[in-house]
């Protein structure tokens, strides 16, 4: 079994247990999330919800793998992968966020990397060690061959990968695609970090706390490195609120420095607009499409943006770090994206459900 955590290295580490809660102390009963066994998830009739797939490749970083295929699926259909965040699974987070649902009305498939209490004891993915965040190396490895694996059996079209992650979620988003730009199609990044913001557990909490102080270069040759000869930047959509008191809101304005940096885009070249107490920055190419996105979501805290109701991108039922927020996020990055064959029904909010609570830390 791989313990990747030492403990005595954890023994000597100092924090802010409000801001570092999250990676290493001991749950708060009332966010503690609900586990349920993995395996075969039934939804209503026949069609299946999340399962577990195993056999998908040597997986190097020990990290268990759980999809979404629905029945019919389009010839050559998009995949969605999504990386939960800390004392999250799977499943928690797709109940809030209805990735499967929407697959299911959209035609698309979904996969789900889980990490495992073996390799981290928060559930955290481990963005900040080395070994775990080098291309065809560890958890980054095992993600992949995850994505080669389904892609190959479902027939899903190779130039519509997107990720999406949340913390350290996020953060490993990040990694995945300084690591492989050429694999995906968009990325999306709720509260998390840029590519190279720590290289061990103590700097990963003080990064967590402020960004590390870097120029727009040293950020964007820290991608650089990571693929040197890998192909075009895909898209992407960084999101963060500024009550997030686990994750400083700095990570994020140094992930837009990093991504517009790589791409060579001007900072002061974007366009604002604001809705529903966001304030939305993009940074577009000549042909006027998107390139780097930034959500700054005023009194959000700690997670990803979402609206209960019921139907393909809808909150289901509360999850830790799962914050109604107004709007589903899932549904704004899976219409930027373009996976909305049609258009989803509206969904039967109940305005007097509370998913949790848009301000203090998670």
């Amino acid at each position: 079994m791989r313990d990747r955590f030492k403990r005595s290295m954890m023994d000597r580490l100092f924090f802010n247990p409000e801001r570092f809660g999250e990676l290493f102390r001991p749950f708060f009963p009332d966010l503690e999330p609900e586990y349920r066994p993995a395996g075969v998830r039934r939804r209503r009739g026949d069609d299946p919800g999340l399962s577990e797939t195993k056999g998908f490749g040597s997986n190097p970083g020990n990290l268990r793998m759980f999809e979404y295929v629905p029945e019919a699926l389009p010839a050559e259909a998009p995949l969605v992968v999504v990386l939960h965040g800390c004392r999250q699974t799977a499943e928690s987070y797709d109940r809030a966020a209805g990735w499967t649902a929407l697959a299911r009305e959209q035609g698309f498939c979904v996969l789900y990397p889980e990490q495992k209490d073996a390799n981290n004891p928060r559930r955290c993915f481990n963005w900040f060690r080395p070994s775990e965040v080098t291309r065809d190396r560890g958890e980054l490895a095992s993600i992949r061959q995850m994505i080669v694996h389904l892609s190959a059996r479902a027939g899903c079209d190779p130039t519509r990968i997107y990720i999406t992650g949340l913390s350290a979620g996020g953060a490993m988003t990040a990694a995945m695609l300084a690591n492989y730009p050429e694999l995906f199609a968009g990325g999306a990044i709720f509260a998390g970090l840029p590519f190279g913001a720590a290289r061990d557990a103590r700097r990963a909490l003080a990064a967590m706390e402020h960004a590390p102080e870097r120029s727009a270069s040293e950020w964007g040759d820290l991608v650089r490195v990571a693929s040197p000869s890998a192909g075009g930047l895909p898209p992407l959509s960084i999101w963060h609120g500024t009550a997030d008191r686990t994750v400083s809101i700095s990570n994020a304005e140094a992930l837009v420095a990093q991504w517009l940096d790589v791409r060579g885009i001007d900072p002061a070249g974007f366009s604002e607009t604001r809705a529903k107490g966001r304030r939305i920055r993009r940074w577009r190419d000549a042909m006027g499409r998107s390139q780097v996105t930034f959500h700054r979501i005023a009194g959000l805290a700690h997670g990803t943006p979402i609206a209960r109701g019921k139907g393909g991108g809808y909150a289901a039922r509360p999850e830790p770090f799962m914050l109604e927020a107004g709007f589903s996020s899932t549904l704004e990055i899976a219409r930027e994206w373009g996976l909305l064959r049609v258009r989803p029904a509206a969904a039967k909010r109940n305005p007097t459900a509370v998913v949790t609570s848009r301000a203090g830390a998670a």
